[in-house]
């Protein structure tokens, strides 16, 4: 590294690097960065507490699908089976996915959470 040290009027030590080497160390610093995001969601996925989610999955939720449907489907679930475990009655959780009813927040806290997925996940 080509680098010359200066002291300003005020006495501090300064380093100046040529602007190329300037860039570098900032991509350096960046990559260093991901590669420490990479195995922090690494280690998470290992623990459980993160999963890979399937490009059809997010596909079906971009074109505007219902959440709720998209996951419970993902997951292998039917809606009774869903619903039995969201503590609602499967009648009224077929009629959210279709659009028929609202839900309402607990409604959706309860699905997350049977879901194992948070409440931004499903009410997007």
């Amino acid at each position: 590294m080509n680098a010359q040290t200066i002291t300003s009027p005020k006495g501090e030590k300064l380093v100046v690097i040529p602007e190329k080497e300037y860039r570098a160390l900032l991509a350096a610093a960046e990559d260093a960065k991901d590669v420490r995001a990479v195995r922090r969601f690494e280690q998470a996925l290992a623990a459980g507490e993160e999963e890979l989610v399937p490009a059809a999955v997010v596909d079906r939720i971009l074109a505007g699908e219902n959440r709720i449907r998209v996951w419970r489907e993902h997951r292998g679930l039917a809606v009774k089976d869903l619903a039995r475990a969201a503590g609602i009655a499967a009648a009224y959780l077929s009629q959210v996915e279709t659009g028929k009813r609202d839900g309402t927040i607990e409604t959706y806290r309860k699905i997350a959470g049977a879901l194992g997925l948070t409440l931004d996940e499903i009410a997007g």
